[in-house]
């Protein structure tokens, strides 16, 4: 904590004698001196001008006095009586500090105020503070003692005796020990109050019963600086418990209440100030005050109307002018030069005085123009910076180090552009726009540097929609046991690789690691919501899914071929495979699973819409797991469609579906019809009953079994050459007709077969020698007819298309 935060300084006597009475108010209310009663002592200190006493208060006190700049010259810097509470000491205790007195600031007839400040430190203070120089003692008309006389002879006439400590804090000291110094100091004290005229009751009162005399010595604060302080350190360890018997600050006789030192300090003063009349200012003065406003006044004029600073102040308003401290500093050092060479003879101080003042409204007129300056520097060189940054960035620098080097560079140059204007009579600083110049490039900065993280945030974004978009809808398209494995296998792996990679590219931007984690996570939650976001889509298409799913696995075998429905398939067990397969499709739907939770939702999607009838006991079956809105064990944030939407999908699915089946059965039905070539039983019972003396008189004439045997092979050889079963699949009609056009180029065919077998010569092995027409004919069923159908339906098989026309081996 600063130790000057608590010392609440005020002005309590203006240079002109005012009262400050409502600041002394608002001081004791900051310090809270009302409420201390008697608990609190003044201290105040008086010297010499230019002799270090708001040095040595600062020092001391921890207060924040204005102290004189020693390399600007010495002058007068309290102006009055200011007053700031001591930091630290206990108890309260009130320092002021009094205008030096011996100024040249207030000339040498002047002295009025020196006294009656004087005079009322005395009057209000339990200690006061003598600062004088270490050469002094000794000398006559130094070390205050004019001063001292005066005071004790009007403070003896107006006010009852109050014992006050005196102490005299000699400065520099030298070689000379202090003892030695202080009986000196002490005789010349002694002198001087024997010396002023006392009342008849004090005619005898030493100097003891009003005042207790201490005498300190200080190293030289500029020569020997930590001595000083170490010393002054010492001191202040005198102030604490100053009040208390045989404290620092006496008796404490005639002591008023806190709360009434405001009104007590007020009625001092006044008393004071009517007891002298020396507020006039000397003619010489007055004089002087005069005459040397006139000539400020008519410098300025000149100035204003200069053509040089006419020029130098048309320039600035478009560009950077080159040089523009050195030439504004050089005209005004030229004005300044010319008003000295005129009122050189005038007083001093007056002379003095005016010349600051011409000198502050120069630098007044030509402030603007510095501003707009500094202005013109600023802009010009952020849209350098602008500039040299983005070249950095194109050549490949990483943006943290791109940005730290050309900020770098360039507030150097901006600084060395500022400090080329800066005007040497003026003491501005150029901090604020140094400030503003940072902020404006570290704006910039934070703007590019956003500007870039979206890019390469919208680069992989991009990568990751790419890579699981279509992967995770063709996934659930799929809509397996092994479905939302595959997906999260698939987006871990894709945002694992993204992260790496962007994590990469943020190691150029140097940020903190709270902040790459911050983005890194966004980018994984996009990846995430890409997920869901397609599962939203996906289920938002769920009944069509479904039905897609059903369709291609009733309509398309293992092998995906068409299905023809010949009578022989399993329609139920078709059926229940596909629905089942749609089923797997709605539970897959039903929920995000990116977290691998384990939920029942297949199981109970089964349960409730396939086997509700299996195993279920009464009690069971009455309540239906799918009159929920929830399911179990999944959040309602992770839910696509509740358990009551998919009992709602399943029954609407159902009836889109039954007449896929329906069509299915009757197309079997018709095949079936097709196909059965045979009578009914009772027509065959009838044939064998009926035909029982043809069947014996087959059997007494063998030849008739022959005849009937070579019938049979021609039959069923133009059976095949036909395709006659092939023939009316597409109905009676159209079959009797194809057929009507194909026989007798196919009975040509066969018997033109037949005779060509016949001619051939005899094979030199008889024993490989057809025998029997039946072997010729049989050698002939597998060949083609030219007119035939080349598409032959297997029994147990969808159909196929047959090799090109020849004749099979037998």
């Amino acid at each position: 904590m600063d130790k000057e935060a608590g010392c609440c300084s005020t002005h309590l006597i203006e240079g002109d004698g005012t009262f400050n009475a409502q600041g002394l108010d608002d001081f004791i209310k900051q310090v809270k001196l009302a409420e201390c009663g008697l608990s609190y002592a003044v201290v105040a200190i008086m010297g010499p001008q230019s002799s270090g006493k708001s040095t040595l208060l600062n020092n001391l006190f921890y207060t924040n006095f204005k102290e004189m700049d020693a390399y600007r010259g010495r002058s007068q810097t309290t102006k009055g009586i200011w007053m700031a509470r001591c930091v630290g000491i206990e108890p309260c205790t009130i320092v002021m500090d009094l205008e030096g007195t011996d100024g040249r600031e207030r000339g040498e007839d002047d002295t009025a105020f020196e006294k009656q400040s004087a005079l009322f430190a005395l009057a209000v203070s339990d200690i006061v503070l003598i600062n004088m120089w270490c050469h002094d003692i000794g000398r006559e008309q130094a070390a205050n003692k004019p001063l001292l006389k005066t005071v004790f002879q009007v403070m003896l006439r107006l006010f009852s005796p109050r014992k006050t400590t005196l102490m005299f804090v000699i400065r520099d000291k030298t070689r000379t020990p202090l003892e030695n110094l202080e009986p000196v100091l002490r005789e010349d004290i002694q002198k001087i109050w024997d010396s002023v005229p006392k009342p008849e009751a004090h005619k005898q009162t030493p100097l003891s019963e009003f005042f207790n005399v201490e005498v300190v010595a200080l190293s030289s604060f500029e020569e020997k600086e930590e001595q000083f302080k170490e010393q002054v350190a010492n001191l202040r360890q005198r102030f604490f418990h100053s009040i208390a018997p045989n404290g620092l600050a006496g008796d404490r006789r005639g002591v008023v209440p806190a709360s009434g030192f405001s009104f007590s300090a007020q009625q001092i003063w006044e008393v004071i100030k009517e007891n002298k009349d020396l507020d006039l200012p000397a003619h010489k003065v007055m004089v002087a005050t005069v005459r040397c406003e006139e000539i400020a006044n008519e410098k300025y004029s000149l100035f204003v109307i200069n053509q040089d600073w006419c020029d130098l102040e048309e320039a600035v308003q478009s560009h950077i002018v080159p040089g523009f401290g050195r030439k504004l500093s050089s005209m005004i050092d030229s004005c300044l030069s010319s008003y000295d060479e005129e009122a050189t003879y005038f007083e001093d101080s007056v002379r003095s005085a005016k010349r600051r003042q011409l000198e502050e409204k120069l630098i007044q007129l030509v402030q603007p123009t510095y501003q707009l300056m500094l202005e013109h520097i600023q802009l010009e060189t952020l849209d350098k910076f602008k500039k040299s940054l983005l070249d950095a960035l194109s050549g490949g620098l990483g943006f943290a180090n791109a940005a730290r080097d050309c900020t770098g560079s360039f507030i150097r140059i901006f600084e060395e552009q500022c400090k080329d204007a800066t005007i040497k009579q003026a003491d501005w600083d150029s901090a604020k726009i140094r400030d503003k110049f940072a902020r404006d490039i570290d704006s910039h900065i934070a703007e590019v540097r956003t500007a870039k993280l979206s890019e390469l945030n919208a680069l992989y974004e991009s990568k990751l929609k790419e890579a699981l978009d279509g992967p995770v809808g063709a996934l659930l398209e799929g809509g397996g046991d092994d479905t939302w494995p595959a997906i999260r296998k698939l987006f871990h792996h894709e945002t694992k690789t993204a992260v790496s990679e962007f994590s990469v590219s943020l190691s150029g931007f140097e940020m903190d690691e709270k902040t790459n984690e911050e983005i890194l996570l966004k980018l994984e939650n996009y990846a995430r919501g890409i997920v869901e976001g397609k599962t939203k889509e996906e289920a938002a298409k769920a009944l069509y899914r479904m039905k897609e799913r059903f369709t291609s696995l009733f309509n398309h075998d293992s092998d995906s071929m068409p299905r023809i429905w010949t009578g022989k398939e399993d329609i139920r067990a078709i059926t229940k495979t596909a629905r089942s397969s749609s089923l797997k499709l709605l539970s897959v739907l039903a929920a995000i699973r990116l977290d691998e939770d384990v939920d029942k939702i297949g199981d109970t999607l089964v349960l409730a819409l396939v086997d509700h009838k299996k195993g279920a006991s009464p009690s069971v079956s009455l309540r239906d797991p799918l009159a929920s809105s929830a399911w179990e064990e999944v959040p309602a944030t992770k839910t696509l469609i509740t358990p009551v939407q998919c009992k709602s999908l399943w029954s609407q699915f159902q009836r889109e579906t039954e007449y896929t089946i329906t069509q299915a059965i009757a197309s079997q039905e018709a095949n079936k019809r097709n196909n059965n070539w045979l009578p009914p039983p009772w027509a065959i019972a009838a044939l064998v009953i009926l035909g029982f003396n043809e069947f014996m008189t087959l059997l007494r004439n063998p030849l008739w079994l022959l005849v009937i045997f070579v019938g049979y092979l021609l039959s069923k050889a133009l059976w095949v050459q036909l395709d006659i079963s092939g023939e009316f699949r597409n109905g009676m009609l159209p079959g009797i007709l194809s057929l009507s056009t194909k026989f007798l180029p196919t009975v040509t065919n066969l018997l033109r077969k037949l005779a060509e077998e016949g001619q051939k010569p005899v094979s030199a092995n008889p024993q490989k020698t057809p025998s029997n027409p039946a072997h010729m004919l049989g050698s002939y069923q597998g060949v083609e007819s030219s007119t035939g159908s080349s598409n032959v339906t297997m029994e147990n098989g969808p159909e196929y298309t047959s090799p090109p026309r020849h004749v099979k081996e037998q």
